[in-house]
Parts: structure tokens; C-alpha cells; sequence
């Protein structure tokens, strides 16, 4: 199965990969690529002590690209979404790592299941407010340090539109709402995509498919799982 994938650069590459491992032919279109602010996010550090919380794989290569300033806080404990950002968190050297199964609502009722508070997260732009939202529903302190950032790429139109009529893929993944409106604001994507009678849009979440123009809701599949193992399970 030929797979077209919208993640950035960086985790689009290991996306591929798996999909290679797994029989498919990856396709790769990056539509967005991280801006690191690693300034702030020292001074974040430096200056708190306690959890740290992520909901994204993209802090974890943020707090690798500190080097040696990271070593410190590496015993501080640190809530992820997902295992999978959970296990890289882990990789970078971090020692006592928990991971909620779902979304940040989820993350935020287990950080308050754990009794913390003070905590300090490490977020990027744009996001979803539902994580800081139930994190005040439960009366935790927190502090928010936006540390990196998600720039759209604007790909060639000409160079999309020959992606989806020659030998056009036969699905295509999205991982964020802010890729999948940049993948549907490309000219003619959705025309494009209407043509194709059996192409699957893959979601990661509910909160992905809703940018999924409504003319083809009847392809869209999401993701049991806000995870890539569940989302990569559904090809």
C-alpha cells in the first residue's frame, strides 16, 4: 500500500520507516516543521523543580538539542501522552517516566491521581487547550513554557497535485489538526482527493478528523488509540 505522510521531516522519516517494515510504500510531505526556543526552555528548568509534563515527541527532541544542561533534571519525574512519547522521553535519559493511554485530558487526570502539583510544561504552538483546561478543572498548579513551535511548510502545488494523480497513494496519514488544514488548504488537494474513490484518510485523533473538509467524511478512519501503533494498525 502506497502511504502518504504528513508529519515534519524528523518524525516522518521514522514513520517511513516503520511503514517499510511493515510492507507499505511511504510517501513523505512534510507540512510542518518545529522551531526549537531552547533559551526558554533551560530557563524553564532552571528556574522550577518537580514534574514535568509533555504531550508531544517534539519536546523530547527539543530537551535533547540542550546537551549537557539537560543532565540535572533527567531524575525529575515526567508525565507524556502516549507511550511512544513516553519511551523516547525514556531513551533521552530520563529516569522515571509515566504515560497516559489517551489524550491530555487523560494525562492530566493521571497527574492528578498522582498528587502532583507545580508542575511545569513544556509545550508547543499551536496546541490543543484540553490538557491545561482539566488541569485547572482539578486544581493543579502548573506552569506553561511554550519551548518550541510549528511552522507550516507550504509544498509545491504542482508538485502535490502530481503526487495524488500519478500512481496516487491509498491512504494518507495526518497526526496533528494543524497538518491536516495545511494539507487541505493546498490548491486542488481536495478536488484531487474526491477523485479517488477508495483513498483512506487516516486520523489520529477526533480532534484531527475535524479538519477533514465534510465532502470526504465518508473516507476518513480514526486512530482507536491517539498513538501510531494504533493508527499504523488500521492499514
Amino acid at each position: 500500500m502506497r502511504v502518504l505522510v504528513t508529519r515534519p521531516a524528523h518524525s516522518g522519516e521514522r514513520t517511513a520507516q516503520r511503514l517499510r517494515e511493515l510492507g507499505h510504500e511511504p510517501l513523505l510531505l512534510p507540512l510542518a516543521r518545529p522551531v526549537h526556543d531552547m533559551t526558554a526552555a533551560r530557563h524553564a528548568l532552571e528556574t522550577t523543580n518537580g514534574a514535568i509534563a509533555i504531550t508531544s515527541a517534539e519536546a523530547v527532541r527539543m530537551l535533547q538539542s540542550l546537551g549537557e544542561a539537560l543532565a540535572p533534571h533527567l531524575s525529575r519525574r515526567l508525565f507524556a501522552v502516549g507511550e511512544t512519547t513516553a519511551e523516547e522521553a525514556r531513551r533521552l535519559g530520563f529516569q522515571s517516566v509515566t504515560a497516559s493511554s489517551g489524550n491530555g485530558r487523560e494525562l492530566a487526570e493521571l497527574i492528578a491521581t498522582n498528587n502532583v502539583d507545580r508542575l511545569l510544561y513544556l509545550a508547543g504552538s499551536p496546541r490543543a487547550e484540553t490538557f491545561e483546561t482539566r488541569l485547572k478543572e482539578l486544581e493543579r498548579h502548573f506552569r506553561v513554557i511554550e519551548c518550541y513551535r510549528m511552522e507550516p511548510v507550504a509544498p509545491n502545488p504542482e508538485t502535490v497535485a502530481a503526487l495524488l494523480t500519478n500512481n496516487p497513494p491509498d491512504a494518507v496519514l495526518f497526526y496533528s489538526r494543524q497538518t491536516a488544514g495545511n494539507f487541505f488548504r493546498i490548491p486542488q488537494a481536495e478536488s484531487l482527493l474526491l477523485q479517488l474513490p477508495k483513498i483512506r484518510l487516516i486520523c489520529l485523533s477526533n480532534t484531527v478528523a475535524e479538519a477533514v473538509p465534510p465532502a470526504l467524511k465518508t473516507a476518513l478512519e480514526i486512530s482507536q488509540m491517539p498513538d501510531e501503533k494504533n493508527l499504523l494498525s488500521l492499514l
